[in-house]
């Protein structure tokens, strides 16, 4: 079935508190998707961000980022007052994220929150941390430490909490048990906005495409529980960690620097720990994009130490097996394969076996500086999903701005693009007539936008990643009537 949506991450939501959330700007842009004709929106992940801000390095792959949580939404629910937010600084930038100011200023405003959730949802709040205990109590009391620890990665705690000591363990919960009860509460908080913003979405008939990065970060509760499921040494410090080799586009590679999955032991334990992973991811999406699909059948190993990715080698990941059990365990699930990068005909055949839709993106197909093939829409088959651009691309004019002219001319020939009609509209209009099931466009395409909006730049720290926002009102009505034109041409509602 031929379906559309549109990639827009949480966080670039218009808001006058400094961040995107999920409360009404996000019901707001589900009305969006709704009249535009879309079927999906597609999010980046929804986990708290650690260093560097981005959403692939998180404290944990489970929780969900305080950032996102409505304050207005909390003021109607009665656990805020509007004097307590609406007079702070959140920035004056609506075109950006400021990390570090949210830093400094939500976790004051939460606290009064939590404070009053705990006396009006005591019950609610008690089920939903029995319901979680699985990852709750590991990433509160984290989160706990680490305030306490003075923010600094887990593994320069001392020895007896970086080792999970019993009795050390013990006593940092009851001197910290008001900490821990916070963290918790702000998960109660989020997840409670979470369940409401997708039963919405639902209701106007669009899914969420929830994104899974494969990698968990190294300070992060995921490592610091569960050690033995990665390549650690006895001092839990990396014996490698992940990344990708030197390409077209970076003579360095990606240095990534997540700790690489133990995959001996975790085929030994039946793959519990990923299976627990993908369980809980269905509950809270509709479909799930896994990023770096390719490192399941072999992954990137980069020695722990090394400054660039130039010195790595590929060893052989679980492949096939991994979903088998999953799909044993959960069934078969509705899962995006992020396969791109250096393919090999393994990691194709490990797509093909596992039946997931694979993904294309046309900025590739043009660019001299991919050397894969593949990606020009004539060589699509049906079962996979378009993109103009991802994430981690540039947008479509910020993209005919730094490609050569070699590259630009034969874009325009083969899409037929012109200046009258806007370069990005004739590269989205490719995308929506072409083969593939499901076409995925940015937002800040759509809105025709260039280079400063892009959102990620991989392998970089700054502060212009991830911190792209949409200003109030960039779409509308007469936005969503265009597209939903389009939309009925190719067949795609």
């Amino acid at each position: 079935m031929r379906r559309a949506g549109i990639l827009m991450p949480i966080t670039s939501l218009p808001s006058p508190y400094g961040i995107g959330t999920i409360g009404e700007a996000a019901r707001e842009f589900v009305r969006f998707l709704h009249k535009a004709g879309q079927s999906y929106w597609q999010i980046l992940p929804i986990c708290p961000t650690s260093y560097g801000d981005s959403p692939y390095q998180s404290f944990s792959s489970y929780a969900g980022n305080p950032y996102m949580i409505d304050l207005d939404d909390l003021c109607e629910a009665g656990l805020l007052e509007k004097s307590d937010y609406e007079n702070i600084d959140w920035g004056d930038n609506q075109e950006k994220a400021d990390y570090g100011l949210l830093y400094k200023k939500r976790f004051s405003v939460l606290k009064k929150a939590t404070k009053a959730a705990e006396e009006k949802y005591e019950t609610l709040i008690s089920e939903f941390r029995t319901e979680n205990e699985k990852w709750l109590s590991d990433y509160a009391l984290f989160m706990a430490i680490k305030d306490e620890q003075n923010g600094v990665s887990w593994l320069e705690w001392p020895e007896i909490l970086r080792k999970r000591d019993n009795k050390a363990l013990s006593v940092e919960r009851e001197k910290l048990k008001d900490e821990i009860k916070f963290w918790e509460c702000v998960q109660f908080l989020f997840f409670s906005q979470w369940k409401k913003i997708k039963a919405y979405a639902n209701e106007n008939g669009i899914k969420i495409i929830g994104d899974i990065p494969i990698y968990v970060s190294s300070d992060s509760a995921d490592v610091w529980a569960n050690p033995d499921q990665f390549q650690l040494d006895n001092n839990l410090i990396p014996i490698s960690v992940a990344g990708c080799p030197p390409d077209g586009f970076s003579a360095d590679g990606q240095l990534w620097g997540n700790p690489l999955f133990n995959w001996e032991l975790m085929k030994e334990q039946n793959y519990s720990w990923w299976v627990d992973r993908i369980a809980y991811q269905t509950k809270i999406y509709d479909v799930l994009r896994i990023d770096h699909f390719r490192g399941f059948d072999a992954y990137y190993s980069i020695p722990y130490g090394e400054k660039t990715a130039r010195n790595g080698e590929w060893k052989e990941g679980p492949g096939i097996d991994l979903f088998n059990v999953i799909n044993e365990k959960l069934g078969e699930l509705p899962i995006i394969a992020e396969d791109l990068g250096f393919l090999t005909d393994s990691v194709r055949q490990l797509l093909k076996d596992t039946g997931f839709p694979g993904m294309k993106v046309l900025e590739f197909a043009f660019d001299s500086r991919d050397t894969e093939s593949g990606y020009l829409p004539h060589l699509y088959n049906k079962n996979c999903v378009v993109y103009a651009g991802t994430h981690d691309n540039d947008t479509i004019l910020g993209w005919f701005d730094v490609i050569s002219k070699e590259d630009a001319e034969y874009a325009k020939k083969y899409m037929r693009l012109s200046e009258a009609e806007g370069y990005h509209w004739g590269m989205m209009r490719t995308a929506w007539a072409c083969i593939a099931d499901t076409a995925i466009m940015q937002m800040q395409d759509i809105l025709g936008l260039g280079k400063s909006a892009r959102m990620n730049t991989p392998s970089t720290l700054s502060d212009k990643n991830w911190s792209w926002r949409c200003l109030p009102g960039a779409y509308n009505d007469t936005l969503a009537e265009v597209l939903h034109a389009e939309m009925k041409l190719y067949g795609r509602i």
